[in-house]
């Protein structure tokens, strides 16, 4: 009598852990000084208008791309102008409080890299200019529109130009505290962890009374800087994670038939194999989309198992870490990262685009909610099948 047994079988192939260590930034405080020129806006000649100028700052990085300071630029602008031939300049004293928006360039374009040796910014500000010592300039407009006497009240030089005495009128009151705005370049060289070289360039604008004469329209000066940068703290951190690749599962049913006596050999067909979806999850670097060479190798095992599979097809779907960033910049990485993946399969390897679907959670989705492991949802999780 034939006797039915059932055997199943279940194919996995063995797990391999791999520990990864990443450097990951970490928010930080920082004072900045800096020494250099200025040049205000007037008539004379660029090297007529260069003064000195300082600053001093005290900011906190909030991340690798956004921070923000307060600024005390200060020291001393200069105006002047031509009248029939002949240079009239004046000089004072300012202080300029600030308070400045800060966005690394390099970081947001590049991604992030702690050890980056270069890094470019830019910034924008608002603040108030406070200003005083504007004696050379009442002078001048005394001698242009009043003309020079000496101590015995005598005329010694005819006035210049009497008949335009609002010329320089802003002279009179011209002790007042202004509204500044400012935008501005930043390139810092990298000396060490907490150290680092700066040079800065910034536009300044205010009201038309800055530089006592009368132009209706806005003053300018310009500001270019040099000095150091020191970072209060560690400005990165290491974190080690252990990645543990999802292996296809394969579960076959085998059914065989015994004889019910010797002349009777014949064996029952097999049962169909049935397949599980292979999973391969590619992890990103922080504000990066960019397929690494060690996440390539998991598309194209999905690549391989889909030309071994002619009729699956691959789901591709990309996330962002919920603790960096911000939503709206989340989504566009998380966007950005499901089409590298999908870029790759059919450019790279040669898939047709009508078997890969594409979707993208941003970080209102996190695969991984462990809070040990929030970094590893910067991922595009592939689900072939």
């Amino acid at each position: 009598m034939g006797t039915l047994v059932a055997l199943m079988s279940v194919s996995a192939s063995a797990q391999e852990q791999t520990v990864k260590t990443v450097e990951e930034f970490n928010p930080h405080w920082y004072i900045q000084g800096q020494v250099g020129a200025q040049y205000t806006l007037g008539e004379l000649d660029f090297g007529k208008l260069i003064s000195p100028n300082a600053q001093i700052a005290f900011g906190r990085q909030f991340s690798p791309i956004f921070g923000a300071r307060l600024a005390v630029n200060a020291w001393q602008s200069k105006g002047g102008s031509e009248i029939f031939g002949k240079d009239y300049k004046w000089k004072w004293n300012y202080v300029a409080p600030t308070a400045d928006f800060m966005i690394n360039v390099t970081n947001l374009c590049l991604g992030y890299k702690y050890d980056r040796v270069f890094n470019f910014g830019v910034f924008a500000g608002i603040g108030a200019n406070f200003a005083w010592n504007n004696g050379e300039a009442n002078d001048v407009r005394a001698q242009i529109v009043n003309g020079v006497y000496d101590a015995n009240n005598k005329l010694v030089a005819e006035p210049i130009m009497p008949e335009s005495p609002e010329y320089m009128e802003y002279c009179e009151n011209w002790k007042t505290v202004r509204c500044v705005g400012r935008l501005g370049l930043t390139a810092d060289f990298r000396l060490s962890s907490a150290v680092s070289l700066g040079l800065e360039v910034a536009a300044n604008f205010l009201p038309d009374t800055y530089n006592s004469k009368r132009a209706g329209n806005a003053d300018w000066y310009f500001n270019a800087l040099l000095g150091v940068r020191y970072n209060f703290g560690a400005t990165h951190k290491t974190k080690t994670i252990t990645e543990t690749p999802c292996e296809p599962r394969i579960i076959e049913r085998i059914i065989e038939r015994r004889p019910d006596n010797e002349f009777e050999k014949k064996a029952a067909p097999p049962a169909p194999v049935v397949k599980e979806p292979l999973r391969r999850d590619v992890f990103f670097l922080i504000a990066s989309s960019k397929i690494s060479t060690q996440e390539m190798v998991k598309v194209q095992e999905i690549a391989e198992y889909l030309k071994k599979n002619p009729s699956a097809k691959v789901s591709v779907t990309g996330y962002a870490d919920k603790g960096t960033g911000y939503p709206r910049i989340n989504m566009k990485y998380s966007e950005q990262r499901a089409k590298s993946v999908a870029k790759a399969l059919t450019e790279k390897f040669g898939i047709p685009a009508d078997r890969i679907t594409v979707a993208f959670k941003g970080d209102t989705d996190q695969p991984y909610p462990a809070q040990k492991d929030q970094v590893l949802n910067r991922v595009s999780i592939c689900i072939a099948e």
